[in-house]
């Protein structure tokens, strides 16, 4: 009975020093009424001075004159040395560019689908955009007749069915679910794998449900991938309202054929470069926050929200910090990263870089949402870091920060594997889906508001880690 007591007086003591050290790392957290305070005066200043100067957004403006920017293009390089002469013009410490070879796809001038063969459809045109990384029709084009299928799995199924044929998937983005990106992470397979899918059982071509949230007609493009064992088929968007028609049509004439007419191309690698400019740390230059978006866009609109203004965003965040002659302790980098869009190259680039240097990667903060009201930063770090940053909160508020929790963070910085934290900022994403991958993504879909925000929820973030630590 003596032993047992000891065991359990013995658990008793430990359980009480687990929870003490525990209750003093917490309490090590909170930062001081003082100093609290004058975190939020900051935050204050730095809304008010985002909103007045609206600078980003100008800047933005700028760089939808220049156009969309597919890696590999002459626009994407202009828009490389634009970045890498405004980040020297903002009086950033280092700027400098880092080499990376990017896939070179482009779409071409043709892009025509019509209702070739029918008694009641005839030469009824089909608005239609090839996916990245499409092949090229022969210049005739291709005809065939259509069969519609809801998911890669009834593809498979379709056997001698789909022979000659062009498979049609049908399955839009759920309208249900609350959380866009779900929505469109649980469509978008179709268009990933759709062509290999279709290959592997004989047809032709594929069409593809745009997948997208609004009720228009303008196609969303986006990759799509092939597989070396199977023939590879042209792919392609087919616009929401005549996916609908289309629907319907081969409902009724189950034997029309659409012919289909692409003329892209995919040529060698090209040269390209991530655009990084930083603020050296005053007091522990070594130790890296990285701020960041992916530069390149698809090559419809202007690629605003993705992720134009987001990437300005970040930009933007290291020359605010300078407009408010703050002097970071540690270094606070901007990395543009090119080529998330159709291949992940400037990201894994960097994360090759990140893993043989000498720097130390405190947290990474990728913005690649668009640029929408701000809601609040997705984390993956330790539970204590994520503790620490949620008690920052009340001064995130002030930039309309609302939680910090467990998640995603991004592409490109989750190729940054030594970091302590990675975090994705989280704006609003209702409107995302509407125009992302389309000729909708405008300048005129921004908000200046909005997008200035977002700038200074990423600058304080980044200031905050930089100061207080994890």
């Amino acid at each position: 009975m003596k032993i047992l007591n000891k065991i359990l007086f013995d658990t008793f003591l430990y359980f009480l020093f687990l929870t003490s050290s525990f209750s003093t790392t917490i309490h090590s957290q909170n930062l001081s009424p003082e100093k609290l305070k004058s975190y939020e005066e900051l935050a204050s200043k730095m809304v008010r001075t985002v909103l007045v100067d609206q600078k980003g957004y100008g800047w933005l403006k700028e760089l939808c004159k220049i156009g969309p920017r597919l890696s590999g293009s002459e626009k994407s390089m202009k828009a490389i040395k634009w970045a890498e002469n405004k980040m020297k013009e903002c009086g950033f410490d280092s700027v400098w560019l880092q080499p990376v070879m990017v896939p070179h796809w482009v779409r071409g001038n043709a892009a025509q689908a019509s209702i070739s063969s029918s008694k009641k459809y005839k030469n009824e045109k089909l608005k239609i955009l090839a996916f990245g990384g499409s092949v090229a029709t022969p210049k005739k084009g291709i005809t065939g007749e259509v069969i519609e299928v809801k998911s890669l799995d009834e593809a498979k199924k379709l056997g001698d069915k789909a022979k000659g044929k062009i498979v049609f998937y049908d399955r839009p983005l759920d309208q249900g679910t609350l959380n866009t990106f779900q929505a469109y992470g649980e469509a978008v397979d179709q268009r990933m794998n759709g062509a290999i899918e279709a290959a592997k059982v004989g047809a032709v071509a594929v069409l593809v449900r745009s997948i997208q949230t609004n009720y228009d007609n303008v196609p969303h493009t986006g990759v799509m991938l092939y597989d070396k064992s199977v023939p590879e088929i042209p792919s392609a968007a087919i616009g929401f309202i005549d996916a609908d028609f289309l629907s319907k049509a081969v409902k009724l004439d189950p034997h029309l054929k659409v012919t289909i007419k692409l003329d892209c191309k995919t040529l060698p690698d090209a040269q390209s470069y991530n655009v990084i400019g930083q603020i050296t740390g005053s007091e522990k230059p070594n130790d890296v926050i990285v701020v960041g978006g992916h530069w390149d866009s698809w090559d419809q609109g202007c690629g605003a929200h993705d992720d134009g203004a987001p990437s300005l965003q970040t930009m933007e965040s290291l020359d605010l910090l300078n407009r408010m002659h703050l002097k970071p302790k540690r270094t606070i980098r901007c990395v543009l990263f090119i080529n998330e869009e159709n291949g992940l190259r400037g990201g894994i680039e960097y994360g090759k870089y990140s893993a043989n240097g000498k720097d130390t990667y405190l947290a990474a903060i990728e913005s690649d949402r668009g640029a929408f009201t701000p809601r609040g930063f997705s984390v993956t770090t330790d539970s204590l870091s994520l503790l620490k940053m949620q008690n920052w909160l009340p001064i995130l508020n002030k930039t309309y920060i609302d939680w910090i929790r467990k998640g995603g963070s991004g592409g490109d910085v989750a190729e940054i594997k030594n970091a302590k934290a990675l975090l994705g900022y989280v704006p609003d994403d209702q409107r995302y889906m509407d125009l992302h991958h389309s000729a909708n993504d405008v300048l005129e879909v921004v908000s200046p508001r909005e997008m200035e925000l977002g700038t200074s929820s990423i600058a304080l973030m980044s200031y905050l880690l930089s100061e207080e630590g994890l």
